[in-house]
């Protein structure tokens, strides 16, 4: 009598889901959490943006009834160019702002990280005290505290009475007036430095231990590993400055009482785009203004991109 085998175990069917087809019971907890942050993009951002686009297009003046404003084509752009001096204006002064201001507070802020990295007593009240001026921002009351320092009578000029050296009219005089929003700005170099001691953690010890026993000094050693190592951070904070440099604005709002003065030495772009807004109430122009603005700094950080493969190194890969 033949004994007949038995039948292999059958395979448990695979429900296959039709391509391309929305799992709309998995992404719904998602899409829920998401909203609060999708209704505030298109209420606070994405809306208004577009509304300023349509307005830098029309003579709208905050006056009258948005519905009533009249369609201008390129005339605010055109006249933003070819008409308006005080724009040229305050683009030079802007890119020289930043041009200046920002390397000298990346400098200060990798110079006080490399001194803070190490261990000793009260390293930490250090590192928050240096820390403090980037948590006060752009405040209006530092830079009340500040233009009142560098007033004729402030405290800038008394110490450097002690010595016997005259002081000068720091904010009144259009030769130092924009230095002394430069200064209040490198002052604030907090944030970067922090970035940059966490950067320096990074750097594997081992490598200035090889280093020293190779005999390469302190400036050596700096200058091809640190550095080196240090290039990615140097860029985040390179182009996280560089367009808060370009987006000055309360500085020298309070230092020129919203004029940009002395003799438009102040005149940020951004101050003068807030007087033909909301001062001159030209809002078209000041909203063609601002997305000529969005426009250069999307400009930079592509060129800052661009430029950053050729210095910044990243370890775990080839070229950055």
């Amino acid at each position: 009598m033949a004994v007949m085998s038995p039948a292999p175990p059958r395979e448990p069917a695979v429900v296959r889901r039709a391509p391309g087809r929305p799992r709309r019971r998995e992404n719904l907890p998602g899409y829920l959490f998401l909203s609060p942050w999708l209704l505030g993009l298109a209420a606070i951002t994405a809306i208004p943006m577009l509304l300023s686009l349509y307005l830098s297009f029309t003579d709208y003046d905050v006056l009258t009834p948005f519905t009533e404003a009249n369609w201008v084509g390129w005339d605010n752009y055109q006249r933003m160019f070819t008409a308006d001096p005080s724009f040229w204006h305050s683009v030079r002064v802007t890119v020289t702002f930043a041009l200046i201001a920002v390397p000298l507070k990346l400098a200060a802020a990798l110079g006080v990280a490399l001194l803070l990295n190490r261990v000793f007593r009260g390293v930490g009240i250090f590192r928050g005290l240096f820390y403090l001026p980037s948590l006060l921002g752009g405040s209006v009351a530092v830079a009340i505290v500040w233009v009142s320092m560098f007033n004729r009578g402030g405290a800038v000029n008394s110490l450097l009475a002690v010595f016997g050296i005259e002081g000068a009219p720091w904010v009144s005089d259009p030769k130092y007036a924009l230095q002394t929003l430069m200064l209040l700005a490198i002052w604030q170099f907090g944030a970067p430095m922090v970035i940059f001691l966490a950067g320096l953690k990074q750097v594997p010890v081992e490598l200035y231990e090889a280093a020293s026993v190779d005999g390469a000094g302190k400036w050596r050693q700096f200058k091809h590993i640190t550095l080196p190592m240090l290039s990615p951070v140097i860029f985040f904070n390179l182009v996280l400055e560089t367009i808060h440099g370009f987006q000055g604005f309360t500085s020298a709002f309070v230092l020129s009482n919203g004029t940009g003065g002395p003799v438009d030495s102040t005149l940020m772009y951004t101050l003068n785009l807030y007087i033909n807004g909301f001062v001159q109430l030209d809002m078209g122009y000041a909203s063609a203004m601002a997305w000529v603005f969005l426009v250069a700094i999307g400009l930079i950080t592509v060129v800052l991109f661009r430029t950053g493969r050729f210095w910044v190194h990243y370890s775990d890969s080839e070229g950055g």
